[in-house]
């Protein structure tokens, strides 16, 4: 059973320039940004507390993943990952309808991508706010965020799910955090 390691930190905008500019200046390889469409599904018996089944649009890809979080007292998360490339995302989310899934929650990111070492660190900005995250072993999470001057950032223990809920619109039964046109910052 494949499991995510990761820490994330709630930064500001020029945070977030300064985590790239450290991230630069520590050698990390740019991997890439990309604006993903996030949907998650609820129903059939699921338990959407611990629980995510969600479709991840990422231009003309798309990723499903099913994630159960692991209980711990540590800001450093760990959570059951399941994933899967799907060739056609409309068909996915048909067929998630047809067996008793409806989309509950909407959230759009753009991520940019770094790898340092041993980890994954992506710059996130959501229509609620700006994060970092860490990814990889826990001993190399905590390295990386000692490298790039973490240490006393905003630790955030919520899931993006849990943090659209908490920020985002209702709209029917589904809740949405959208960008407004032209509102997406430069990364």
């Amino acid at each position: 059973m494949p499991t995510e390691i990761e820490k994330k930190y709630r930064v500001t905008e020029e945070g977030a320039a300064r985590v790239r500019a450290s991230l630069l200046n520590a050698g990390a390889r740019a991997e890439g940004v990309g604006f993903e469409v996030n949907t998650l599904y609820a129903g059939n018996g699921l338990d959407t507390t611990s629980c995510v089944l969600r479709l991840r649009r990422v231009g003309d890809g798309a990723r499903l993943t099913f994630k159960e979080r692991q209980e711990s007292e540590s800001s450093v998360k760990r959570h059951r990952e399941e994933e899967t490339g799907v060739a056609d995302a409309d068909a996915a989310a048909a067929i998630l309808e047809a067996v008793g899934f409806r989309p509950a929650l909407v959230y759009e990111k753009r991520r940019e991508t770094w790898r340092m070492g041993n980890t994954e660190v992506v710059i996130d900005e959501l229509p609620f706010g700006w994060f970092v995250e860490i990814e990889g072993e826990e001993r190399d999470i905590l390295d990386v965020e000692r490298r790039l001057e973490l240490t006393s950032a905003e630790a955030v223990n919520e899931s993006y799910p849990e943090l659209t809920r908490t920020h985002g619109a209702k709209n029917g039964n589904t809740v949405e955090a959208r960008f407004q046109s032209g509102e997406i910052g430069n990364v």
